[in-house]
């Protein structure tokens, strides 16, 4: 539950060591301090919401501790799941003028201890900041490019393509190595898995089984292990590093 005291402890390097692309790694040091100066801690346990879909607009989330998950539902009932956000990573959906309401959910997975920025506050702070405001646009530009790079890959190269794009940007975002392969630090059911690409489970599961019997992969111990990252950049039609660096290629 949020505080009245509406200022946060300066963030520790710990964050940013483990995503160095999150929010951090735009702004000076001075810069980002300011922003955590108009911060005010909120902790929320996993398995709650943030906020749903349809929520009213107006504050920003940056993540301290924890990870999150956004969520969009369609008409008729299904669920996509759009990102999951970690540590050092900012939740912000900007108002256009347009729409002054939450298009997908932000559901808590791992207890999250978060610094909130009312959108107000950061205006203001923006206005007398122009330095500042430019880093902020280098972000937002920087996650567009991120969301029409998922785009590309779900709509091109079919479901399997987009399950091996998917399975690329786990392990650029949680992935660590192994003596076995690139491990997915983050436990996945099939369903989430197939709720990633819009797929069924079953569909899944046969991919899945597929990939394991070429040894492109395998589970341990619930966990997803990546042996040749080659074999699903041809499945995805992965563009070289330079067209899509890994800071781009992420969940």
């Amino acid at each position: 539950m949020a505080v009245a005291v509406r200022t946060i402890k300066p963030d520790s390097s710990e964050a940013q060591k483990n995503n160095p692309l999150g929010i951090g790694s735009f702004f000076t040091e001075e810069q980002f301090s300011m922003m955590q100066e108009i911060m005010y801690p909120k902790y929320i346990s996993a398995g709650n919401h943030l906020f749903w879909e349809g929520d009213p607009l107006g504050k920003l989330y940056y993540i301290r501790s924890g990870k999150i998950k956004l969520l969009k539902s369609t008409e008729d009932g299904k669920q996509f799941i759009l990102s999951i956000l970690q540590a050092g990573d900012l939740l912000h959906e900007p108002a256009d003028g347009f729409r002054q309401h939450h298009s997908f959910s932000a559901e808590i997975i791992e207890n999250a201890e978060l610094g909130v920025i009312q959108a107000k506050d950061l205006d203001s702070l923006m206005h007398r900041q122009g330095d500042l405001a430019f880093s902020f646009m280098n972000w937002m530009a920087f996650m567009q490019r991120v969301t029409e790079s998922k785009f590309r890959d779900l709509l091109l190269f079919g479901k399997p393509g987009a399950l091996a794009s998917t399975l690329i940007r786990l392990t650029n975002t949680y992935g660590v190595a192994t003596p076995d392969g690139i491990r997915i630090n983050l436990k996945l059911t099939n369903a989430e898995l197939a709720d990633f690409i819009g797929a069924t489970r079953e569909s899944i599961n046969r991919m899945l089984s597929t990939l394991k019997a070429e040894g492109t992969l395998s589970i341990r111990k619930g966990y997803i292990v990546v042996e040749c990252l080659d074999a699903l950049r041809t499945m995805s039609q992965c563009p070289t590093c330079s067209a899509c660096p890994k800071g781009i290629c992420r969940i």
